[in-house]
């Protein structure tokens, strides 16, 4: 019957949206003040304005990462810009990008739980001192993680 078709949809997207709910990174990485918010601003280094892609959490050198959500991480290494650099893929299209870390303690193609330590901070980079560079990655374009950040 009709109503029997109507729960069972209502049930399909219930898991549905029970699957994107657990995949938004909605915890914060670390705790600590911002130092640098998401959008435009002037270069640290040559005062020039430019785009800043995620935000800049104050952080000691070597205070645990956790992983916002459950996901894989699909990059660790080094880059240019970021430093050592840690990305987790969380489904959904939605990725989370960590920057400036002083050691990473997981690897790639591992799956990470929410709250799970998933590096160190630290001032490796183009970094004016110790922090962390989060970004959220949606389809690939960089969105202010402040949307996301609930707890």
């Amino acid at each position: 019957n009709d109503e029997a078709q109507s729960l069972k949809a209502l049930e399909r997207f219930m898991a549905r949206a029970g699957k994107m709910l657990a995949a938004l990174p909605s915890r914060w990485p670390v705790r600590g003040s911002v130092n640098s918010e998401y959008g435009r601003r002037l270069s640290p280094s040559s005062g020039a304005p430019e785009f800043h892609s995620g935000i800049d959490i104050g952080a000691e050198r070597s205070t645990p990462i956790k992983a916002p959500a459950n996901g894989i991480v699909v990059f660790t290494g080094s880059n240019a810009d970021y430093g050592n650099a840690v990305i987790i893929d969380h489904g959904q299209d939605v990725k989370t990008l960590y920057g400036h870390l002083q050691k990473i303690v997981v690897a790639q193609g591992q799956k990470v739980q929410r709250g799970q330590v998933v590096a160190l901070s630290g001032n490796t980079g183009k970094s004016s001192g110790p922090h962390l560079h989060y970004e959220i990655l949606v389809r690939g374009q960089a969105v202010n993680p402040r949307a996301f950040l609930w707890d």
